[in-house]
C-alpha cells in the first residue's frame, strides 16, 4: 500500500481540519445555530475529540473568528500609507470576497458579540478597521467611519444572498452594484464557490 496513503494526521493537522470545517459550519449556520457536533461530522471526526481539542462551541468559534479577524486586518494593514491607500484599502477588502466564508463568519461574530471573548474579538476588529483605515489613507473619521460601515453592508449583502439574486427586487439591484462596484464579479463567484459545495 502506498505509504503516503495510510499515513495518519499529525495532531497539527487534524485541528487545522477542524478549524477549516469549523470556519465554513459556522459561517452557515451562525453561533448559535452551529454545534460542535456538526462542525465534528463536517470535520469527520468525533464530537467529543473536538470538545477536547478546544474545550467547548464559544472556545471553537473564538479561536476560527480571531483567525478570520486576523486575515482581515492583516490584508488592511499590508497596505502602505500614501495616497493610493484609499483606493487600495477597498480594493483589500473586495479582494477577501472571494472567501464568503470568511466574511460571513465575521458577520456571525459580530451578532454574537453579547459572549465575552466574541465581543472583544468583534471590538478588536472594528476598531483596529477604523486605526488602520485612518493611519494609512489619513483621512479623517468620517472617511473611516464611512469605510467600515461600507465593509459591514458588503458583509450583510453577502448574508442575504444579494449579488446572487440579481433581478428578484430593482432598488436591491441597485444597492448591490452600489455597494460592490468593480468588486461584484468576484462577490459572484463567491456565491457560485458556496452553490458548487
Amino acid at each position: 500500500m502506498n505509504e503516503e496513503l495510510v499515513r495518519r494526521m499529525t495532531a497539527g493537522e487534524r485541528r487545522e481540519q477542524i478549524l477549516r470545517a469549523a470556519l465554513t459550519v459556522f459561517a452557515a449556520g451562525g453561533y448559535s445555530g452551529t454545534t460542535t457536533d456538526q462542525v465534528a461530522r463536517a470535520a469527520r471526526v468525533s464530537q467529543p475529540y473536538v470538545v477536547r481539542l478546544f474545550g467547548g462551541k464559544q472556545q471553537l468559534f473564538a479561536e476560527v473568528y480571531e483567525r478570520a479577524s486576523r486575515r482581515v486586518l492583516e490584508a488592511l494593514a499590508a497596505v502602505a500609507p500614501g495616497p493610493e491607500a484609499t483606493r487600495e484599502m477597498g480594493e483589500a477588502y473586495v479582494g477577501l470576497l472571494a472567501d464568503r466564508d470568511l466574511l460571513l463568519l465575521l458577520l456571525h461574530g459580530f451578532a454574537a458579540g453579547s459572549e465575552p471573548e466574541i465581543g472583544r474579538l468583534a471590538r478588536h476588529t472594528l476598531g483596529e478597521s477604523y486605526r488602520l483605515y485612518r493611519e494609512r489613507t489619513g483621512e479623517g473619521e468620517d472617511e473611516a467611519r464611512v469605510f467600515v460601515a461600507h465593509g459591514m453592508l458588503i458583509n450583510v449583502m453577502l448574508a442575504v444572498g444579494a449579488p446572487e439574486h440579481a433581478g428578484e427586487d430593482l432598488a436591491l439591484d441597485a444597492l448591490t452594484v452600489c455597494t460592490f462596484g468593480s468588486g461584484l464579479p468576484v462577490a459572484l463567484a463567491g456565491a457560485r464557490a458556496e452553490v458548487g459545495r
